[in-house]
């Protein structure tokens, strides 16, 4: 009998198994797919990436920049992954969506100590060690077995949206140009311009046209990080325009001026044939989709690989059901991992499959649990979900916030956020015993989209 179970091989079931197994721990791990799929899900191959594929900032001024780079020394298989199947994408880490599933699968499947069993669990075994990750689209059975788990307590939930997908070849690229803001690195994105009257006309047909019917949908209930662009258009005429749609750091090499607004689109493969929408997540009907994007100029004539859609995210209250370990306060033999822990975004997900497997480890192996302190990324994030002393929970993506300050001052955030980072890898290099301090790329880089 394997000495764990894990459920769900999204981004953090695939991580915690493979860590596990890198220890030599036998690993038994359940995924659904294909035998059952969540309207969400396209693909068979396991860590499917559901909404954008960019991984976020690449910098270590940036948070979720400290995140990769403290993974990548912890021996991240979803790193590596994510590393080998990068597209240009400016300041970010952006992947080859199916290349990097592909490629996930392909090290989890071949691991010698862990074995892949296909079909939905509808339930907590209830005996030996157990990591939950079927993700924040955990199918209805199992949603109901783990809330009576925790003796009946509610799950809180959030709406999700993810961005469409358009050949490269069927943009108009006599009415864009290649850019990456303020011609910073490489020239990665598809810049989209409007102007004012294109703009304006843009804005109120998409405040007007018509969603998409999804159960117990409001506005309110979206996250703030994926919020579908036409909820951000109703909050008024020029949210876009400083949100996903602003112009600034991008000169029209037509004009040599900054255009009114500006739609960018992200590479999502490495052939570059594939495009996505940066920042456009929407539950707008199909057919809404292509009337309104078609208004942008770039987009008359695009062609939808894959339209926009929209799903309910759902996560448990962790500060009061789990510990700094991801483990369930009431039987810390069961786990959790993944974005229904309310760490959200695909890095923070990855951390704390991670962080997961490294407790399960060491209570096999009858060792000291990890302590990893609030200094560092990965530790700050295990802190947070644990923390009985916050209210109103919700999911949230690592920021410098959760932390710890330095305790002194320095001149420029920039500076400062570069000296924490400093302090999280130093006590990262101490934890996974690393002598010489691995190379750092992306220092001082920006970020260059919100997905």
């Amino acid at each position: 009998m394997s000495a764990v179970t894990v459920i769900g091989a999204g981004l953090a079931g695939c991580e915690a198994a493979w860590q596990l197994a890198e220890k030599g721990i036998d690993v038994t791990l359940w995924e659904m797919k294909p035998i059952k799929r969540t309207p969400a899900h396209h693909v068979d191959t396991f860590a499917e990436l559901v909404c954008s594929n960019s991984f976020r900032a690449a910098g270590l001024s940036n948070a979720v920049g400290l995140l990769k780079e403290e993974l990548r020394r912890a021996g991240s298989l979803i790193m590596s992954c994510a590393d080998a199947t990068a597209v240009e994408a400016g300041g970010a880490l952006a992947v080859d969506r199916e290349g990097f599933s592909a490629m996930v699968t392909e090290k989890i499947k071949n691991h010698p100590h862990i074995t892949v069993r296909e079909g939905e669990v509808t339930a907590i075994p209830a005996e030996g060690r157990v990591i939950v990750a079927s993700g924040p689209l955990t199918s209805d059975a199992l949603s109901e077995n783990i809330r009576q788990f925790f003796g009946g307590a509610e799950y809180l939930n959030f709406f999700d949206a993810a961005a469409p997908l358009v050949s490269f070849e069927s943009v108009d690229m006599e009415s864009a140009w290649f850019a990456s803001r303020y011609d910073k690195g490489t020239p990665d994105y598809i810049n989209c311009p409007l102007s004012k009257e294109e703009y304006m006309a843009f804005w109120e047909r998409l405040c007007g046209a018509q969603e998409a019917p999804v159960h117990g949908f409001e506005d309110a209930g979206v996250f703030e990080g994926c919020m579908p662009v036409e909820v951000m258009a109703r909050r008024g005429v020029d949210t876009l325009r400083f949100g996903p749609m602003k112009p600034v750091g991008l000169k029209d090499p037509k004009t040599g001026k900054e255009p009114y607004a500006v739609l960018q689109l992200r590479k999502d493969n490495s052939e570059g044939s594939i495009y996505n929408l940066v920042g456009c997540q929407t539950h707008l009907l199909f057919c809404e989709q292509k009337a309104v994007f078609s208004m942008i100029p770039a987009l008359k004539n695009a062609e939808y690989l894959r339209f926009g859609v929209m799903h309910r995210n759902t996560y448990i209250d962790s500060p009061r059901l789990l510990d700094r370990w991801y483990r369930a306060r009431k039987d810390t033999r069961v786990s959790f991992a993944g974005q229904m822990t309310g760490v959200e975004g695909y890095v923070e997900s990855t951390a704390s499959g991670l962080f997961a497997a490294l407790a399960a480890a060491a209570e096999i192996r009858g060792e000291t649990l990890p302590q990893l302190s609030k200094n560092t990324a990965i530790g700050a994030l295990s802190l947070y979900v644990s923390d009985e002393s916050v209210a109103n929970f919700q999911p949230m993506n690592v920021n410098f916030g959760i932390i710890s300050p330095l305790g002194y001052k320095v001149r420029g955030k920039q500076q400062k956020n570069l000296q924490i980072a400093q302090r999280a890898l130093a006590e990262i290099n101490g934890f996974f015993g690393i002598e010489e301090e691995p190379a750092c790329e992306g220092e001082g880089e920006k970020n260059e989209d919100n997905n």
